[in-house]
């Protein structure tokens, strides 16, 4: 069984000399990481924090990064933690994302399955 991914950023993480780091690894996530994010005093204070401590324990390497932490999670653009937290519930089995889409012969509304691809 796999259980670490590879990823590739859209925009990717820019850090302090401005250097941008794009490729990563996330691995499944335990029950002990999501029970010990809900103890986090960041997250008791402000519950939305969740998703960032979260990740911040199962992104395990972005490149050039000696560690991923949840402070480098929350210095993300919107679009690469739009992208983590889909790439989470994909690997992790949860509620995959889907769409409305509507037939265009009988205009019967259907609910689909987003397909995304993971690398790895």
């Amino acid at each position: 069984m796999e259980t670490v991914f590879d990823f590739t950023l859209p925009k990717g993480y820019m850090d302090s000399t401005g250097q941008l780091h794009r490729k990563g690894k996330m691995r499944l996530a335990t029950a002990g990481d999501e029970i010990s994010a809900t103890r986090d005093p960041r997250v008791l204070s402000n519950p939305s924090y969740l998703t960032i401590v979260i990740l911040g324990k199962v992104v395990t390497q972005l490149e050039g990064l000696e560690m991923v932490t949840a402070n480098v999670i929350e210095k993300l653009f919107t679009a690469d933690l739009a992208f983590l937290q889909d790439m989470y519930q994909r690997i992790n089995d949860i509620e995959p994302p889907t769409m409305e889409v509507v037939c265009p012969d009988c205009g019967k509304v259907f609910r689909v399955p987003l397909n995304f691809t993971v690398e790895g």
